[in-house]
């Protein structure tokens, strides 16, 4: 399945925080499913309304991601 990319830098890692700021690598899927990088890592407990690009100083929403088939390509 295809992964989202950022908008900005183009790169598929993200990572999200939880309440106390610890953090999970993420991919984003065509279908907006969020899956941790590493199979043993739980996202129970993270904030999965914003992701933050491991690649430039982008963070928003999984649907404001580059890959989006209604989203034009700059």
């Amino acid at each position: 399945m295809k992964k989202l990319r950022c908008p900005q830098c183009d790169i598929h890692r993200f990572y999200v925080r939880n309440e106390n700021h610890d953090k999970v690598l993420v991919t984003v899927d065509e279908d907006y499913n969020i899956s941790a990088l590493n199979p043993e890592d739980s996202l129970e407990g993270f904030l999965l309304d914003t992701l933050y690009c491991l690649g430039c100083s982008w963070s928003g929403s999984p649907k404001s991601l580059r890959g989006n088939p209604n989203q034009k390509k700059y």
